[in-house]
């Protein structure tokens, strides 16, 4: 989460492994933008250590709107497979 001058906004993690396919899907049909971001890794061997990934960035009904369309379009892919 990240605060603005008027608005908030709000990230979307992208996981690991996403085709840049669907990145660019996204980027190209919602108002959000790539952004990197550290995350704490939470495995019982690399506790304290973070990961720098990538994150969806936009309004709150936007992000909602991404991560629903990301998720059909990962299901899709896996299914293709």
């Amino acid at each position: 989460m990240t605060d603005t001058e008027d608005e908030q906004l709000f990230d979307v993690l992208i996981p690991p492994g996403v085709p840049q396919k669907i990145i660019f899907d996204v980027t190209n049909k919602f108002d959000v933008k790539v952004v990197e971001r550290m995350e704490p890794l939470k495995f019982a061997n690399m506790e304290g250590e973070e990961r720098e990934l990538l994150a969806f960035r936009g309004k709150m009904d936007e992000v909602k709107k991404v991560e629903k369309y990301m998720i059909e379009q990962l299901k899709a892919f896996i299914d293709e497979k």
